[in-house]
């Protein structure tokens, strides 16, 4: 029964990708806009209400590469090495990403990678719909977040703080969450730009690094404090 689920799992996960190919192949080709669902199915070879059980709205059919990472920063801190702090953590995979020209930290000069780049910043629908995908990773690390501190003390018990921000403080997890998101973005937009106006990953390296570096640097002053290091 498990190899049957498996399979089926399997088959839909090759039709998922096979799909959002063909769109991708389309939209690069014409152009967002100029696709219509219906081509995008016929060049799938399926129909279109079996397209939509697939991909709910067309942008989707883009973005669904970005839910791939949904849960990456919730996943780093969660999964933290003993005595690391969960900004460090993140700190380290970011860096890490550079060094592999990973493209989610925009530090990649493949032509496939600029072209889907060009095709997502380039149309205003993507770019609006990617907020939702933002939402839910920011949404993911919060709670990654809060489950790293350690419980506030209750009122009037010794520790206990009157900060509406202490320790375990849903709110400031929140805030902490959307400041690295934006931080990590801007960072890739950051190399994804200077990459699309002709540089390569490799020159722009260096500056990518100490970029990080600078970045992290003041969250660390700002957000420093935040959970603790692992147990």
């Amino acid at each position: 029964m498990n190899g049957e689920m498996g399979l089926r799992e399997h088959n839909r996960q090759r039709t998922y990708w096979a799909i959002s190919n063909a769109a991708i192949r389309l939209f690069l080709e014409k152009g967002f806009d100029a696709v219509p669902v219906a081509e995008v199915a016929a060049a799938a070879g399926i129909s279109k209400p079996t397209l939509f059980r697939y991909f709910p709205a067309k942008e989707d059919l883009v973005l669904h590469r970005f839910a791939d990472h949904e849960r990456e920063a919730a996943d780093v801190v969660a999964g933290r090495p003993a005595g690391r702090t969960p900004l460090d953590a993140l700190r380290l995979r970011f860096l890490g990403g550079l060094d592999q020209r990973d493209p989610v930290t925009g530090l990649s000069d493949e032509a496939e990678v600029l072209a889907f780049h060009r095709l997502l910043y380039g149309t205003p629908s993507l770019v609006a719909r990617l907020y939702a995908y933002t939402s839910r990773t920011e949404q993911a690390l919060a709670d990654a977040l809060t489950g790293a501190w350690p419980e506030a003390p209750a009122a009037g018990a010794a520790g206990a703080t009157e900060s509406p921000e202490g320790p375990g403080d849903r709110l400031a997890a929140r805030l902490a969450a959307g400041q690295i998101v934006a931080v990590q973005r801007i960072l890739a937009e950051e190399n994804w730009r200077r990459i699309a106006e002709g540089e390569s990953a490799d020159q722009v390296y260096p500056d990518a690094v100490s970029a990080a570096g600078r970045a992290f640097g003041r969250l660390e002053s700002g957000i420093g404090g935040i959970g603790g290091p692992a147990d």
